[in-house]
C-alpha cells in the first residue's frame, strides 16, 4: 500500500501518515478520533492488537515528514516489543526522512532510543496538568511529562537529531502556573494547542485562561502552533 497523505486536522507540518498496527488502541481515550469516526470505526482498528505485515514493505521515499502509527499508540505497554523494533527498523531504512512519533507513554518509548531513526520528532499529548478520571487509560499527565524529560536529557547530550513537542489537544481545564512550570523545565521545540472537535462534552478552559497560557509560553520563548479547531474557544 502507498503512503497516505496527511489531511484533515492532522498537523500541517506532516507530509504523510503510516500505520503498521491494527486493533484498538489500549489507552481507549474517550475522545479518540479513530473510535469516534463519523463514518464508523474501520474493521482495521477493531479487536486485538496485531501487526499488518504488508505495511512493513511500504517504501517511504526521501525527504519526507512521516507520522508513524497515527491511528494507535505504538509505545503503549500492551504493544509487543518485537513489533516496535521492527517498525523503527522500517523507518531506519529511509534515513533522509523525518519521522514523527506521538505517544502517551514516552518513558517506554525511551527504552527503544537506540532503535530510533536518525531524524525524528517525539511528542506526547498532555490535555491538562490535572488528572481527570474516565477520560483515558493512558499514564497520567505528569508521567508523560517526565517521560519526555528523558528525551530532553538525551537531546542535550547529543547523538540524535530530534525535536520534542507537546500537544494540548483536546485541551482540558488546567492550572496555568503548573503547566508553565512543566513547559519551562522541558523547553519543548513547540507546543500544539487544539480543542475537542468530537463533541465529547469535556471540561474545557476559558478563552482567557488559554490566552494567558499562550502569553506565558511566549515569555519563555516556546513556540505555539494553534490548530484550527481552537478557534471555537478563543475565536479567530
Amino acid at each position: 500500500m502507498p503512503l497516505k497523505k496527511s489531511s484533515g486536522q492532522m498537523y500541517s507540518w506532516v507530509d504523510y501518515v503510516h500505520s503498521h498496527l491494527g486493533g484498538e488502541c489500549p489507552h481507549r481515550c474517550s475522545y479518540c478520533y479513530v473510535q469516534r469516526n463519523r463514518f464508523g470505526v474501520s474493521p482495521r482498528y477493531k479487536g486485538e492488537l496485531r501487526p499488518i505485515y504488508q505495511e512493513f514493505k511500504v517504501e517511504y521515499g526521501y525527504g519526507r515528514t512521516i507520522f508513524i502509527e497515527h491511528m494507535n499508540d505504538m509505545f503503549a505497554n500492551e504493544i509487543d516489543s518485537y513489533w516496535i523494533i521492527n517498525i523503527l527498523e522500517h523507518c531506519r531504512k529511509y534515513p533522509s526522512n523525518t519521522y514523527v512519533f506521538q505517544t502517551k507513554n514516552p518513558s517506554r518509548a525511551f527504552d527503544f532510543i537506540s532503535h530510533f531513526p536518525e531524524k525524528f520528532v517525539i511528542g506526547t499529548t498532555i490535555e491538562s496538568n490535572r488528572l481527570y478520571e474516565n477520560i483515558t487509560k493512558a499514564p497520567e499527565p505528569v508521567l508523560r511529562f517526565m517521560g519526555l524529560m528523558l528525551f530532553k536529557a538525551r537531546k542535550v547530550l547529543g547523538g540524535k537529531n530530534m525535536e520534542i513537542f507537546i500537544t494540548l489537544e483536546p485541551i482540558l481545564d488546567f492550572d496555568v502556573d503548573a503547566l508553565i512550570e512543566w513547559f519551562r523545565t522541558l523547553q519543548p521545540d513547540f507546543i500544539n494547542i487544539g480543542a475537542d472537535s468530537k463533541n465529547c462534552h469535556l471540561p474545557e478552559p476559558s478563552k482567557e485562561k488559554i490566552l494567558e497560557l499562550m502569553s506565558k509560553c511566549g515569555e519563555h520563548n516556546i513556540p505555539i502552533r494553534k490548530k484550527v479547531n481552537l478557534t471555537r474557544i478563543i475565536g479567530g
